[in-house]
């Protein structure tokens, strides 16, 4: 885009997909944007997620930003380029048996009334359209809008749509009228949008927000493999309890499509006490490799071809943190995502441009502030 010489400046800290998609909304406004990026483009827990967009109601607020997240998605796809492997393949919700299947009821009509498509499955039609689950489940809800995407490529894509600059750096204080680096470096800046996930914390130690671990593991191409083939994302019902639950380590059956022939397994929530996030719990991803197994049995014949970890910034509410920051002018909060920020990035980006002034935006009835959140000044800040 053409600059002008009044054009505001933004600096963005963080080049996963919620800031690349940040910055993207800046230029677009007409400010010359600046990322600060300590490792790679798209690396940290962008990298580390499994790319499920997701329809989510485990709140009105959840479901309102995940379905219009999803919704401005389905608006990018067609620009996005085909190593971002978009792909809508849907998302099953698996029920173990009639009790979690009666529970998809409500969920099914809050989908409905977010103007989300959502069908109940039986037994039968569960076993039709995924022949490789294990005998006697109950059933499940099928959501065919939801997608699955290479968040990576996307997160490089709208950097360069946005013809930010990429400063590769580490932001280590937040000082009247821009940003330092380690090095010493001031980046000056009308304003600045934190999204560095976890890392956000080191900025801002009042933000609300604690480590929360997961693991993944890729196999080889199963397309040839008796009992491992998958059409849709496959998500125990369980994994709302899992995802949201108590502290206590916990596992869920989740197993991805990916376009190469593989597939994506997941997936574990463990509360960390590093922000390193690089450590694999050896014990933990046994447990949840053969939470896999007991729904996908094919699973046991297939190959592990990686292993990988990476840190999700959790809030109390399980909400993002989105908007100006109370007590610090000029600072911008876009943090705390947990598992979704793949999802809700563009909603994200949208949220925070309605406050600063640009189109009004259905999500702004719902309260993703800092506020909310309980921020408090640090007492050295």
């Amino acid at each position: 885009m053409a600059e002008s010489r009044g054009a505001k400046r933004a600096v963005v800290i963080g080049g996963g997909l919620v800031g690349a998609a940040c910055a993207e909304m800046l230029s677009r406004r007409g400010c010359r944007v600046t990322v600060v990026e300590s490792g790679v483009v798209g690396g940290g827990a962008t990298a580390a997620g499994m790319g499920h967009l997701v329809v989510m109601d485990d709140s009105p607020a959840q479901l309102a930003l995940t379905s219009r997240s999803l919704e401005l998605w389905e608006t990018l796809a067609p620009q996005l380029p085909a190593r971002a492997e978009y792909r809508r393949c849907g998302t099953v919700w698996v029920a173990q048996d009639d009790e979690e299947l009666s529970g998809v009821l409500p969920k099914r009509a809050a989908y409905h009334a977010a103007g989300r498509e959502a069908e109940l499955l039986g037994a039968a039609e569960l076993a039709r359209l995924e022949p490789d689950l294990r005998p006697g489940l109950a059933g499940g809800l099928r959501v065919p809008g939801d997608s699955v995407v290479y968040a990576p490529v996307v997160a490089r894509f709208l950097l360069e749509r946005a013809g930010a600059e990429v400063v590769h750096g580490r932001a280590v204080a937040l000082v009247p009228g821009g940003v330092q680096l380690a090095d010493g470096r001031v980046l000056r800046a009308d304003l600045t949008v934190v999204a560095a996930g976890i890392q956000a914390t080191e900025l801002l130690p009042e933000l609300p927000l604690r480590p929360r671990r997961g693991q993944l593991v890729i196999t080889e191409r199963t397309g040839s493999l008796p009992g491992a083939r998958v059409n849709h994302q496959l998500v125990e019902l369980g994994y709302l309890k899992s995802a949201h639950g108590s502290d206590e380590d916990s596992v869920a059956f989740n197993v991805q499509p990916r376009a190469t022939g593989q597939l994506l397994i997941g997936s574990s929530r463990q509360f960390s006490s590093s922000h390193s996030g690089a450590e694999i719990d050896w014990p933990l991803l046994r447990r949840m490799l053969d939470r896999a197994v007991e729904y996908l049995p094919g699973l046991r014949h297939s190959a592990a071809l990686r292993v990988w970890t990476g840190l999700r910034a959790a809030s109390p509410d399980h909400l993002p943190i989105i908007g100006a920051h109370p007590e610090r002018a000029g600072v911008y909060l876009a943090a705390g995502h947990e598992g979704l920020g793949i999802t809700t990035a563009l909603g994200t980006a949208e949220i925070l441009a309605a406050e600063l002034g640009g189109a009004p935006s259905p999500l702004s009835a719902h309260d993703f502030g800092a506020r909310r959140a309980g921020l408090r000044q640090a007492a050295h800040a």
